[in-house]
């Protein structure tokens, strides 16, 4: 048996809710030059996160899918990691945000629903 498999493996889907915060004309305008490649029937959940907003850049979504191994396998954990990807990517991009909020699914419940009953 794996370590993995000993100490839990799970995938999450993180949705990383906020609102943009004093965008500055070089961010505005870059949001809005790539406004295309961030529309929501575009976007999907992935390891490295997948942005999409509104035409007024006032909020925004990040979607998140996040594995997790080993003693801390919780969807707590799982917002965590999300959040702090989210903080990183926007900081990277120098976007102002606030008003982070986060909702979390555990792909296993899905799976255990969608199992036939016996």
């Amino acid at each position: 048996m794996s370590e993995a498999t000993r100490h839990g493996t799970s995938t999450y889907r993180v949705t990383v809710r906020g609102r943009f915060h004093e965008l500055d004309e070089r961010a505005r305008g870059y949001l809005q030059r790539h406004r295309a490649e961030h529309d929501i029937f575009l976007s999907g959940f992935t390891p490295e996160g997948t942005l999409t907003y509104d035409d007024r850049l006032d909020f925004f979504n990040l979607r998140y899918q996040v594995r997790l191994e080993g003693d801390d396998v919780s969807p707590r954990r799982a917002v965590e990691v999300a959040e702090a990807e989210a903080g990183a990517f926007l900081g990277t991009l120098r976007l102002g945000y606030r008003n982070l909020r986060s909702d979390v699914m555990d792909l296993r419940a899905i799976t255990e629903q969608r199992r036939p009953r016996l």
